[in-house]
């Protein structure tokens, strides 16, 4: 006589279960076995990302309605580095790494999750793209230099992920592919460009280095006030959550707080002070 059906519905459900189809969603990722992988070498061949090739680049990037500058005045110039940006596959994905989804593969590694915070670099570029500055047309480049050396560059137009989940989303997609295009079109608005980030600098640019450690202390609102008019100005800022920059390129290395600020922080500051200077409501 078989056996009920009931009873091996059952015995179904539970190899599905043990196979992990039927596993909850929340489910943490690091009871996943991750492994990192290394940078991808800036002199590779650049490639461009394919429909299909990912959830969150697969139909290219949005891009917001560009503000043409009619006098072609001199913008602003964002640097950020070491940006906390790893690429690990976890499981049969590949992902950010980050402290809150693989502590336990960190701390395997002999790693403190706290300094894998890719969150951080995506609230600056948030407060980046989000300001009047970008709106009205001011902002003239974006350069983002991880923790492991990788350049890339977004262009000031890119419409950024609003979510976290987005966001690490495109930023393994670029790390992987080296490039992201634009929604129907092959232009590149983010790509990995080779070192130093000084070569992409326009020749005369006052680059300026922003630290909490820094000697020169500074009212940030007077000091862009009277920087010239005539020169695109580069701020260097941080993206990490300890440490400082590296200021080997800077012209001139402020504080501008009597507190430590967060990177979001600092630009918000550094965007007020700009819209302020060229008088952007």
């Amino acid at each position: 006589m078989g056996r009920p059906y009931g009873v091996k519905g059952r015995n179904k459900k539970k190899r599905k279960l043990d196979d992990g189809v039927g596993a909850s969603h929340e489910t943490p990722v690091e009871a996943e076995e991750a492994e990192e992988l290394p940078p991808p070498p800036p002199e590779e061949q650049e490639e461009e990302v394919k429909e299909g090739e990912g959830d969150e680049a697969a139909d290219g990037l949005p891009v917001v309605p560009r503000t043409v500058d009619g006098k072609r005045r001199p913008g602003a110039i964002f640097v950020l580095e070491r940006a906390c940006l790893e690429v690990g596959k976890v499981g049969k994905t590949m992902q950010i790494l980050n402290s809150d989804d693989h502590a336990n593969y960190l701390r395997k590694q002999n790693r403190n999750p706290a300094d894998y915070r890719p969150d951080i670099i995506h609230q600056a570029l948030l407060a980046i793209f989000d300001s009047p500055l970008t709106k009205a047309g001011r902002l003239q480049a974006v350069y983002v230099r991880t923790e492991k050396g990788v350049l890339f560059e977004i262009k000031p137009y890119v419409r950024m992920p609003r979510t976290f989940k987005r966001f690490c989303g495109l930023m393994s997609q670029l790390l992987q592919k080296l490039s992201i295009t634009a929604v129907g079109k092959r232009e590149k608005l983010l790509n990995v460009i080779k070192n130093p980030v000084t070569r992409y600098l326009p020749v005369g640019a006052r680059k300026i280095g922003l630290s909490y450690s820094a000697e020169k202390s500074v009212n940030l609102f007077d000091y862009v006030a009277k920087s010239s008019d005539d020169e695109p100005i580069v701020f260097v800022v941080g993206a990490m959550a300890h440490g400082k920059i590296d200021n080997e390129y800077s012209d001139d290395y402020i504080q501008i707080c009597n507190y430590p600020l967060s990177a979001a922080c600092c630009l918000n500051r550094i965007c007020s002070a700009l819209e302020q200077k060229w008088n952007i409501q």
